[in-house]
C-alpha cells in the first residue's frame, strides 16, 4: 500500500532515538499519522514545523499499519509566524484544533483548504486582523464535521439583517429583538460573521472565537471526552491580553 499527497504538518513527536511520528492533514487521505527515520537530523527537523506545507509519499504493508514517511518540503510556512507570538499562538491552535477534532483517515478536503487559506492570509495580515479568517476557518472545520451554524436568517422571525446573537442550543442566529426575553443566555454574533463588509475590532474578534471553541467545546469534543486543546486556550488569552494593551 503506498500514495502520494500533499500535506500540511500539525505536529510530531518523538520515537525511539532518531525517528518521529509525523501528524499530517492530507489533501486526500485526512488526518493521517506516519513514522519518519532520521527525524533528528536538523535538515528534516525544521520540514516538520507545524504549518509546513510537504509533499508526503506513505508506505506500508498492509493498510491499517502506521506506515513509513517520506517527504519533500513544499513550502516552508512556518518561519513566518516565528516573531509575532499572536500568530504563532494561532498557528499553533489550527493545527491543534485538526488533530484533536478531525477523525484519523476521515477524507476533509473543505478543511484542508480552508487552514491552507488562513495560513496563506496570517502571512499576509497584520495581528490580530487575521483572527477573523481564523473564525471562519473554525466555521468551516464545524460544517464539515456536520455542526455548521445557521447564521443567514433568524431563527425566530426569519429576518436576514439585523441579526445579534446565536443560540446555544441550536447554533442559530436571532435577531436583537428576539434575543431579547433570552438576555445573557445567547451567544453574541460578532457583526464580521454576517457580513464581510463590517472591519472587525479586537472585542469583536474576541467574541467570533468565542462562538465558534463553545460549539466546538461542546459538540464535537465533550461527547468524545475531548477537551479543549491548550493551544487554543492560549490563543484567547493571547488576544485578551492584545486587547488590554491597547
Amino acid at each position: 500500500m503506498e500514495w502520494t499527497d500533499d500535506a500540511i504538518v500539525l505536529g510530531v513527536r518523538p520515537f525511539g532515538e532518531h525517528s518521529a511520528i509525523l501528524e499530517a492533514l492530507t489533501r486526500s487521505h485526512g488526518r493521517h499519522l506516519g513514522l519518519i527515520r532520521g527525524a533528528s537530523s536538523k535538515r528534516t527537523k525544521g520540514m516538520l514545523e507545524p504549518g509546513n506545507i510537504l509533499s508526503l509519499h506513505w508506505r506500508a504493508r498492509l493498510d491499517q499499519q502506521l506506515g513509513n514517511y517520506s517527504l519533500e518540503l513544499v513550502a516552508a510556512r512556518a518561519a513566518h509566524f516565528f516573531e509575532d507570538a499572536l500568530k504563532l499562538d494561532g498557528l499553533t491552535a489550527a493545527c491543534a484544533m485538526c488533530a484533536a477534532t478531525l477523525p484519523e483517515r476521515e477524507v476533509h478536503g473543505r478543511v484542508y483548504d480552508a487552514l491552507d487559506g488562513l495560513l496563506q492570509m496570517m502571512m499576509r495580515e497584520r495581528s490580530p486582523d487575521w483572527i477573523k479568517s481564523h473564525v471562519e476557518f473554525e466555521l468551516v472545520l464545524l460544517e464539515d464535521l456536520g455542526f455548521g451554524l445557521d447564521l443567514s436568517q433568524c431563527a425566530v422571525t426569519g429576518a436576514k439583517t439585523g441579526l445579534t446573537h446565536v443560540s446555544p442550543k441550536t447554533g442559530r442566529a436571532v435577531t436583537a429583538s428576539a434575543a431579547r426575553p433570552y438576555a445573557g443566555r445567547l451567544l453574541p454574533l460578532p457583526p464580521f460573521l454576517v457580513s464581510h463588509e463590517y472591519t472587525a475590532d479586537v472585542t469583536q474578534l474576541a467574541e467570533g472565537l468565542a462562538l465558534t471553541g463553545f460549539f466546538l467545546e461542546r459538540i464535537v469534543l465533550e461527547p468524545h471526552g475531548g477537551v479543549m486543546p491548550l493551544a487554543r486556550l492560549r490563543l484567547t488569552q493571547r488576544l485578551a491580553a492584545d486587547k488590554a494593551d491597547r
